[in-house]
């Protein structure tokens, strides 16, 4: 009989030497989170290409995110059932299947499924630390073969206490033990480039922390006093509220905090794009 090492129940996060040494882990889960904002299709098309054995593709925009409406933001959360749906095909139980998920830009997709995953009641968890990169920087096995669909039982468990909607986020400057957290890289948060939205700038009382400033050049995760030493000035703060362009990125940060065994914040899931909608009508 083979013996798995198991994922430490407070882990968020596995090397790739882990990884390859429990690929045949039944127990286990692997998502492919590939993206690219400005090719939607690129991250599939990769996926088809090579990925790591046995893993399963998600999308951001049809999987990770339901469709964009007036307001809301560019990517709003998706429908929980839907995802469950989804999440079942893949032979993922609520509560029991340990899923492992990477994408190849840092964090900034497969942070997204982490949040979600953990937002709909499901806690284990884990992101790949260096990503596809570092997965192939290791030589480690790949695999062009697509898994079947397998049937597993996911039941979505939302927590809307760990959301916020544009009307409380509009109250919070009124709140001075709250801060409001903008994810996005500094020169956006300036205002001095805008490569998506239709406005440049931030949300009125928000300070910066970049969400690229979690993981070094080559996507590894910074390790656990560098992430507390990036919260410092705010973790005794009553409340934190992290939003990014459309609440895909944030996630890093909120990634970033469990990392550094610090409480969670909330995410604006609208982000910039919301927020800056209703200005467009201005």
């Amino acid at each position: 009989m083979i013996k798995f090492m198991f994922i430490n129940p407070i882990s968020e996060l596995v090397t790739s030497s882990w990884l390859a040494e429990n690929l045949e882990n039944p127990d286990l889960k692997i998502i492919d989170c590939r993206f690219q904002l400005g090719q939607p299709i690129w991250g599939y098309e990769q996926y088809q290409k090579s990925h790591i054995p046995g893993a399963y593709y998600l999308d951001l925009d049809r999987d990770l995110s339901s469709p964009v409406a007036l307001h809301g933001g560019r990517h709003p959360l998706p429908d929980p059932d839907q995802l469950a749906e989804k999440l079942s095909t893949i032979g993922i139980n609520s509560g029991e299947t340990w899923v492992i998920a990477y994408d190849d830009s840092r964090f900034a997709f497969a942070s997204r499924l982490w949040w979600l995953l953990r937002y709909l009641g499901h806690d284990k968890v884990a992101l790949l630390d260096g990503g596809w990169s570092g997965w192939q920087r290791n030589h480690c096995p790949v695999s062009e073969e697509i898994p079947s669909s397998l049937v597993g039982n996911f039941i979505a468990k939302p927590q809307p206490d760990w959301i916020m909607d544009i009307e409380t986020v509009k109250a919070n400057p009124e709140n001075s033990s709250s801060v409001l957290i903008d994810s996005r890289e500094r020169d956006r948060y300036r205002g001095e480039r805008e490569p998506i939205d239709p406005i440049a700038g931030h949300i009125p009382g928000a300070i910066c922390l970049p969400w690229l400033e979690v993981t070094d050049a080559q996507g590894n995760c910074l390790p656990p006093e560098a992430q507390k030493e990036r919260w410092a000035d705010y973790a005794n703060s009553a409340e934190m509220i992290v939003y990014c362009g459309s609440g895909v990125t944030a996630c890093v940060n909120l990634f970033s905090l469990a990392i550094a065994g610090l409480s969670p914040a909330k995410l604006y899931p609208g982000g910039w794009s919301d927020w800056c909608s209703y200005l467009v009508e201005i």
